[in-house]
């Protein structure tokens, strides 16, 4: 009986991969419009009163997604599409809802007028485009309710990649009972195959008056409106347009000032020029080329307060490794990534680099890069060469294979180990992998199982990566579970892998309740735990937490946890990661903890949230962590926001006491779209060191910048100047 039902189960997840898109029957009908005297191009300004409009199909009658997925939405939207040989163009009217007194509801929930800003603190419109209707790959763009653009790449079936910046056009006009916003999408921008007459569409909207998101083709609550295996259809009268020569010529200058006050170090002045290129070899196929690139931050990271024995991950912001990079980057998980794009190019001259990534057809995508970094002669680091190569091949309805190979090499270099005073590099480090990624028609079943090898002039055994996850989730269950390997000797140096030598199972189970009425919307516990062992399947860590959450209807969330800890150190360590006695390697520590969060109502012009936890921690000591975020808004052009992270750590066994916070206040001044000036303050205690990061950002032409950016960084308490910087810089984009 037992094995009836495995192959049932079985039988029944292979049918849902194979089955047809789940959304098949939503089609949206999108016709060319030819200029002429009585239909004139289309003028981007929010008002629809061009000939194409009128005549274009509406699409309407939108889904609710949340907070219930099982009606039509309140609020009506209405969005029209049409092209011409250049652009297509998107026309969206939301109405705002209807108060008992037939007056409306006008006025928007928005943080800023900043590009890309945060989904759930913003009424906004957006629309998701798959144009080879693979559900897996493709792009959104989309404004808020006052005109701030978004544009991301979207990658694995429905997540957005909001770095990723191009040049399109779009107004939003706002009305007494509505809002109208209006774009024209250069083909040039897009990536789409030559003769396909079939993309995948979906149009989003939320209201934050209202609580309510919505969608043209529906989408279950569990999924984002991004899910790309929810996409209706947009049918083409005839194949979009071929745009011809597609070369985009991306220069950039450079002058700055530098001095560090701490080494008592002269002012180092900078100048510096460089050009990206972006030529699309067919238009679904785009080649990337860099010379002399400038990859300094123009956005500084933001600092955590860092309790971790590993090392922290800090996502890539930089425009080159951007599109298509989920090929490469998100290879592995999120612990294991052979590689991460981070390792190239910082504190490292890069000479030049190439990349061609994109789709080949609608079954095959292929990610290839060669990028060369110049020696440094006051660390002895040899000049050394990336190159990756990576396939991926479609299989079932929305699953793939992908293999990757990724080499590092030392040019001119041998190890030297008589010279002092400078470390030793590698010849070449080499990793192989293959990974299967899983993804059912209707999203229901996810997961992916990978396999990697490293090779190293050493040429190690336990070098060897395998791991595996699976997910189901339904509106009321989600169900998962995860297995990795990392062998003590895998290697990867182009890569983020921060532990080595474990395995690690990782269950986890949840499950929600949706009152019929009441203030609660819905409310669920949740059970995750991992075990890690070394690899004589000795146990070395173990965290298993229980959590019950609770959301409300005016999409505050608040929830309550408790949990357990156990870990075996590996090495010795700081526990408090600020310098002091360390515990020793083989010491074992169990501890139980109880903590809290609250996020409000996004919908208030104040908004916060607010975390803690209290328990145990190592050496029979304990922890008290407390965090609150704080926002206030005047709407929109000003925002203002401050977060605190404060800790307390009492270790008895090596009379550790460790009080220290990590404050964050912002402001964001966004005069119009186009012009924002940001002041960000960051005072990081447990590392001794105050920041201060001003940014003037005018963008004088689309996806075309110039940056102003001041740095500062103080010692605390007296406030002494380390060192400073300022940067100017201008980029334009220039389509050839």
């Amino acid at each position: 009986m037992k094995l009836f039902r495995l192959l049932f189960g079985f039988l029944f997840l292979c049918s849902s991969l194979f089955a047809q898109k789940k959304n098949e029957g939503y089609q949206y009908h999108i016709r060319q419009t030819i200029p002429t005297d009585r239909t004139p191009h289309i003028k981007i300004d929010g008002v629809m009163d061009e000939q194409a409009w009128l005549e274009a199909e509406t699409a309407t009658d939108f889904f609710m997604v949340l907070p219930m997925d099982t009606s039509f939405a309140q609020l009506r939207t209405d969005v029209k599409m049409t092209y011409d040989q250049q652009n297509l163009y998107i026309i969206a009217v939301c109405y705002y809802a209807q108060k008992p007194d037939g007056s409306w509801a006008s006025r928007p929930f928005v943080q800023s007028l900043r590009r890309d800003w945060e989904f759930g603190k913003n009424d906004n419109f957006i629309f998701f485009m798959d144009p080879f209707d693979d559900q897996t790959n493709g792009f959104t763009f989309g404004a808020n309710a006052v005109g701030a653009q978004w544009d991301g790449l979207l990658y694995e079936g429905g997540k957005a990649n909001l770095s990723w910046d191009n040049k399109w056009y779009s107004v939003v006009k706002t009305y007494e009972d509505r809002y109208v916003f209006e774009a024209a999408i250069p083909f040039k921008t897009i990536r789409y195959k030559k003769g396909i007459t079939r993309w995948g569409i979906n149009f989003s909207r939320q209201d934050l008056q209202t609580t309510e998101k919505s969608s043209w083709a529906p989408v279950p609550r569990q999924f984002p409106t991004a899910s790309l295996a929810y996409t209706g259809s947009i049918i083409w009268d005839q194949p979009p347009p071929q745009v011809g020569s597609n070369i985009s010529v991306i220069p950039y200058v450079l002058g700055g000032l530098n001095r560090d006050y701490q080494n008592k170090k002269p002012t180092d002045f900078r100048g510096d020029a460089g050009l990206d290129a972006k030529v699309a070899v067919t238009s679904s196929l785009n080649l990337d080329l860099t010379v002399n690139p400038d990859f300094s931050q123009v956005d500084v990271d933001q600092q955590v307060t860092n309790l971790d024995r590993f090392e922290l991950f800090f996502p890539e912001r930089r425009q080159f490794f951007l599109e298509n990079g989920d090929q490469l980057s998100n290879f592995g998980y999120a612990n294991i990534r052979p590689f991460f794009s981070r390792r190239i190019g910082l504190g490292v001259p890069i000479r030049f680099g190439a990349r061609l990534s994109g789709k080949l057809n609608k079954d095959w995508r292929i990610g290839l890069m060669d990028m060369q970094t110049g020696k440094v002669d006051e660390t002895g680091l040899p000049a050394q060469n990336f190159a990756v190569l990576a396939l991926q091949r479609r299989v079932f309805s929305r699953s793939n294979i992908g293999a990757i190979f990724i080499n590092k090499e030392s040019l001119n270099y041998e190890p030297n180990t008589t010279e002092t005073g400078k470390p030793t590099y590698t010849k070449f480090n080499r990793n192989f992998g293959f990974e299967y990624n899983l993804a059912s028609s209707n999203n229901v079943w996810t997961g992916k199982a990978i396999v990697l090898k490293s090779f190293d002039p050493q040429n190690s055994s336990r070098s060897m990566v395998h791991a595996a996850n699976l997910l189901y989730s339904t509106r009321k269950w989600i169900v998962g579970w995860q297995h990795e390997y990392v062998g003590q000797n895998y290697s990867a140096e182009v890569g983020y892998v921060p532990r080595r030598g474990y395995i690690k199972v990782n269950p986890m189970a949840s499950y929600l309740m949706f009152p019929k009425s009441g203030s609660v919307l819905s409310h669920g516990p949740q059970v995750t735990s991992f075990y890690i062992f070394d690899e004589s399947f000795r146990q070395t860590d173990n965290e298993t937490v229980a959590m019950y959450t609770t959301t409300f209807r005016t999409k505050s969330v608040f929830s309550v946890w408790a949990g357990h800890d156990y870990i075996r150190l590996l090495q010795p360590f700081d526990p408090t990661n600020t310098g002091r006695d360390t515990l020793a390697r083989g010491t074992e520590h169990r501890w139980n903890a109880v903590g809290m969060d609250y996020i409000s109502k996004p919908q208030s012009l104040f908004t916060y949230s607010f975390s803690g936890r209290y328990g145990g921690y190592y050496a029979n000591g304990t922890r008290l962590n407390l965090i609150t975020a704080l926002g206030y808004r005047f709407q929109p052009y000003v925002s203002l926001a401050v977060s605190a992270n404060y800790n307390d750590i009492r270790i008895p066994e090596t009379n550790a006491v460790a009080k220290f916070w990590l404050v964050g206040p912002r402001v964001d001044l966004t005069m119009t779209n186009k012009l924002f000036f940001t002041t960000f303050v960051q005072y990081n205690e447990q590392a001794r060191n105050v920041n201060l990061n001003t940014r003037f950002q005018w963008r004088y032409a689309p996806a075309s910048d110039l940056f102003i950016v001041y740095t500062d960084n103080y010692l605390p308490g007296s406030l002494t100047v380390k060192n400073r910087a300022l940067v100017l810089k201008l980029t334009y984009w220039w389509n050839v």
